[in-house]
């Protein structure tokens, strides 16, 4: 195994983590961090050698269950540990790491990443590299595992860092455990800390929640309104939900983007206007728990797989909330996207342009464009067996072009070709004669 190409710093491919069990201490008014990570995992290939990634904290312990040969030295962004003797391909480690500092974001060609202070509390924001800045990990998107946190902070926080839980009260702080059992990626780990209130929700027989400052719930009810009739829809068009529960998570600062993590979602104050003006937001990330989430990226290059299938997403709510259809929708940024430049390819558009937001519209538009070949009900078919066969695992574009194959024929995965390994934008097929969505200019 080679490390990711468009992290390749990142991550030690020799490494497979099972389980992260993180027991934090942090005080907002200092932004202190006191934590013991107990990681284990096994080495794939025989090695006197691992490295996990750690970036901006200091190890001041680390501890290897079983033996006392363990040392350890770390780098900027590196816990490099040294073996006496060496670990067998296949055998097993538990390592406990004492680790603390003030965590802070790091700079990346994506912005900051990673521990983000708030006005008052924490956001983690990790897509894709930025786990590291809080806890001891192997930064691939394909190593999932399941994690246990536990976070002790002032009693006048709320806490999320998973489903919702009720904390218990120690020497006047509050201590609250979250159990991530779904196997997930380090970067869809998430921490948010805030003064919030918190509103169960029932989403079509999902547990919901959602968090937020007081002085803004007003919009925050007028615009998740319809949170549970859209977890009806995508069940309907994606399958069964695929996670435990649903919390959205409202901070009273302003943020760049909402953004997804396992079982929950993030967004700004300056997302939710209280008349459901970025409805497509809220679709886009409830929609990343399929696609990204339970069905993960094996490498980065894959991005579309992700963004855009929730951007398709937002299309599907579109039309079935009454607003225009989707093809009115692919003709509308068809369009737009004729008139930038021509230079992503969508199965690698390279680290640069990962995330731009070309590989979001035409990656929606790739798969309207095997909708409009093969109809809607085979199309729906390929979703949710997408869906299902790969639920709780990683994916490649190569595997989805497979099922396409497999449920609808050689004709419907060769027009995928072009759509996925083309700089040019190929047209769309014929489809129902509407005019095309007034879309946003700059995308």
């Amino acid at each position: 195994m080679k490390p990711d190409a468009y992290t390749p710093l990142s991550g030690d491919p020799n490494v497979r983590i099972a389980r992260y069990e993180l027991q934090l201490d942090y005080r907002v008014a200092t932004n202190r961090l006191d934590a013991v990570a107990t990681v284990t995992g096994r080495v794939r290939e025989r090695t006197k050698s691992i490295s996990l990634d750690l970036v901006g904290l200091r190890a001041t312990r680390v501890k290897a269950a079983g033996r006392s040969d363990v040392k350890h030295r770390q780098t900027d962004r590196k816990l490099k540990l040294a073996f006496g003797a060496p670990l067998e391909a296949g055998e097993s480690f538990t390592l406990t790491i004492a680790y603390g500092g003030a965590p802070r974001a790091r700079g990346t060609r994506w912005g900051t990443l990673g521990w983000e202070e708030l006005n008052d509390g924490v956001l983690v924001a990790s897509q894709p590299t930025g786990a590291p800045t809080w806890f001891p990990c192997n930064d691939l998107p394909r190593d999932k595992a399941t994690y246990r946190i536990r976070v002790t902070t002032d009693a006048a926080y709320t806490v999320v860092a998973g489903q919702p839980v009720t904390p218990a009260l120690e020497r006047g702080r509050r201590v609250w455990t979250f159990d991530l059992d779904v196997p997930t990626p380090t970067y869809l780990v998430a921490l948010y800390i805030g003064r919030y209130t918190r509103r169960d929700v029932e989403l079509g027989g999902v547990r919901g929640a959602i968090l937020y400052p007081r002085a803004i719930e007003s919009r925050v009810e007028a615009d998740f309104a319809d949170l549970g009739r859209m977890m009806t829809v995508f069940e309907e068009a994606f399958g069964p939900y695929p996670l435990p529960g649903y919390t959205v998570v409202v901070t009273e600062d302003d943020l760049e983007i909402p953004l997804e993590a396992q079982g929950m979602a993030v967004f700004g104050a300056n997302h939710i206007d209280g008349e459901g003006g970025l409805e497509r937001l809220i679709a886009h990330e409830l929609a990343h728990q399929w696609f990204g989430n339970s069905v993960g990226l094996a490498r980065w290059r894959d991005i579309w797989l992700n963004e855009g299938f929730a951007c398709y997403a937002e299309w599907i709510w579109e039309e079935r909330s009454g607003g225009p259809s989707a093809h009115a929708l692919a003709l509308g940024y068809h369009g737009r996207l004729a008139e930038l430049p021509q230079d992503v390819v969508l199965s690698d558009p390279g680290a640069d342009l990962m995330f731009d937001d070309r590989v979001y519209k035409r990656g929606a538009l790739a798969l309207h464009a095997l909708r409009l070949t093969i109809g809607d009900e085979p199309f729906f078919g390929v979703l949710r067996a997408w869906t299902e066969r790969h639920r709780g695992g990683t994916a490649k574009t190569a595997d989805f072009v497979r099922l396409v194959e497999e449920l609808a024929g050689g004709l419907a995965a060769s027009l995928l070709g072009p759509w996925l390994d083309d700089v040019a934008l190929p047209a769309l097929p014929p489809g129902p004669a509407v005019r095309p969505a007034t879309v946003s200019a700059s995308l």
